[in-house]
């Protein structure tokens, strides 16, 4: 049956529309993959179909050092081998925003770890989401497959860091001393992932130059976080409800902490990118695009956070660079 947007949903499968052939592609596709280890001889995807070699993977403005004089000197080979690179990154660190702090979030939910938190309703609508997230992680990981197959390259995850925001809500876990600052840091971060992710995955859902099975993968992932952010928000709002004034304080502080690693651009990433691909002169080029970017924000729009944190009546007590959003 098809939503008021014609859109049509099986099971905890995204949303997608059953008359466009690049969401029917993916969707096949990710069915396919749960019975991979049954199927004795099977046919391949249509995903593959639409592989346009002629695409670039990625958005090239969103490669840190794209506007240096660095970047003019790569090959067109060169050039697009650093775009798979980046599609590659994304998706990984997708996967690890959801399987690293969404999905340990709502773990936490389930097992009562957050005061305010409980009811029937609210677990299955957290279990629901959590299934939506791992659906969400093998979406990503086939999307990263199709390229290394479709490109004929290794382009693999162990190449990568850790992603930036990860790593940072890491740094903060280990600096915690008591169990309930370890599930507030996680529950600010993630918090910030599910109600900004939208945002983030918006940088390449309505892409029409890069690989259409790439912006298709996105835009179907992005359909279901509009529901998980409502749940989000309601969940933080009803647990900074029920702390004490010391907690709220602390979590207030998660969120400002999480909101700066998701929309800072992930230099380490690519540097290691360049590394790895050997591009001459990377280290003076990543020292001054690190000098002349830092500071500055990859994911542009933060007015749902914005937004949350006015509906709590708290935006006085936290301080972040708006920019334009606090106009909107």
């Amino acid at each position: 049956m098809r939503d008021d947007e014609g859109h049509v949903r099986i099971g905890q499968l995204p949303a997608f529309d059953p008359d466009d052939p690049a969401e029917n592609a993916v969707i096949k596709r990710l069915v396919g993959n749960w019975h991979r280890r049954a199927a004795v001889k099977r046919d391949e995807p249509d995903v593959y179909a639409l592989f346009d070699h002629a695409r670039p993977d990625f958005r090239d403005d969103m490669v840190p050092f794209r506007a240096h004089p660095i970047w003019e000197q790569l090959s067109d080979e060169a050039r697009s081998r650093l775009l798979s690179w980046g599609w590659v990154a994304y998706n990984r660190n997708t996967v690890l925003i959801e399987q690293r702090i969404a999905n340990p979030a709502f773990e936490l939910v389930i097992g009562g770890a957050y005061p305010g938190l409980g009811g029937q309703d609210l677990e299955l609508a957290v279990a629901q989401a959590m299934v939506d997230e791992q659906y969400h992680t093998l979406m990503h990981i086939n999307g990263s497959a199709v390229t290394r197959r479709m490109r004929r390259g290794d382009f693999a995850d162990r190449v990568l860091p850790d992603s930036h925001i990860t790593q940072i809500h890491q740094a903060h876990l280990d600096r915690c001393t008591e169990p309930w600052q370890r599930s507030l840091t996680t529950l600010g971060f993630a918090t910030v992932a599910e109600i900004s992710i939208n945002a983030y995955l918006d940088l390449l859902a309505d892409d029409q130059q890069i690989q259409v099975v790439n912006s298709t993968t996105v835009r179907l992932h992005n359909r279901d976080e509009y529901c998980h952010a409502s749940i989000s928000g309601e969940m933080m709002k009803q647990v900074y409800e029920a702390l004490p004034a010391d907690r709220r304080r602390f979590l207030l502080g998660t969120v400002v902490a999480g909101l700066e690693a998701f929309v800072a651009p992930d230099f380490t990433t690519w540097e290691t990118i360049a590394a790895f691909e050997r591009v001459p002169g990377w280290e003076s080029a990543a020292a001054e695009v690190r000098e002349e970017q830092g500071g500055t924000h990859l994911v542009q729009d933060h007015s749902g956070i914005h937004t949350l944190l006015s509906e709590m009546d708290v935006l006085d007590q936290v301080e972040f660079g708006w920019g334009t959003t606090e106009a909107r």
